[in-house]
């Protein structure tokens, strides 16, 4: 469980693959990761399989890049890092599974005198569940949904500090992010359809 409040940003290193699996190093601020711990790179929750001085190895099989943009990452990009939530911590953001829902694709990207605005189409699926100043992970960012354009777009706002301190800032047009759904949106759904089917 995570929280969606990005600790640091890590650079990936070293992409291999191997039989339909990505081996993929990222160097990491992070000082005492042990063996089988979980991290959220860009959101995705990963099991740490290699710890190196400054960087640590995952492993993204067929399943999980079948429902990331993994593919698209490439040895230089930098990724969004947090690690797992320890009970008795500040909930700074909203539960968030680190279970990537599906890909966005960025639309527009405005800069206001406070923030920057941006505009990311969305699923269907991802779409029924976010809702007008709800929450929404974009690349393992916990985020607050400005506005909803349309329906199957949601408008992000995004503080200097976070476009500083994520790859939020890196974004441009035609750029694709990991989404995450509001789990509780996805308990409501599954309790309604539960209902229609009795």
């Amino acid at each position: 469980m995570f929280t969606g409040i990005v600790a640091a940003t890590g650079t990936i290193t070293e992409i291999v693959e191997t039989k339909g699996c990505m081996q993929i190093t990222v160097d990491s601020p992070f000082k005492d990761l042990v063996l089988g711990e979980s991290v959220a790179v860009d959101g995705a929750c990963l099991t740490v399989v290699e710890v190196r001085e400054g960087s640590f190895r995952v492993d993204a099989v067929v399943t999980t890049r079948g429902r990331t943009r993994f593919d698209d990452m490439e040895v230089g990009g930098r990724v969004n890092l947090e690690r797992a939530l320890s009970l008795g911590e500040r909930l700074g953001g909203h539960l968030v599974q680190g279970h990537v829902d599906g890909v966005g694709k960025i639309l527009k990207v405005q800069d206001e005198t406070d923030a920057r605005l941006i505009d990311i189409e969305m699923t269907d699926d991802i779409a029924e569940l976010t809702v007008l100043h709800g929450s929404i992970t974009v690349n393992g960012v916990s985020m607050t949904v400005n506005t909803i354009p349309s329906d199957s777009i949601a408008q992000i706002s995004v503080i200097p500090f976070t476009l500083e301190h994520t790859n939020l800032g890196d974004l441009g047009v035609g750029d694709r992010v990991h989404l995450e759904s509001d789990m509780l949106g996805k308990f409501v759904r599954q309790l309604m359809d539960v209902r229609k089917k009795n």
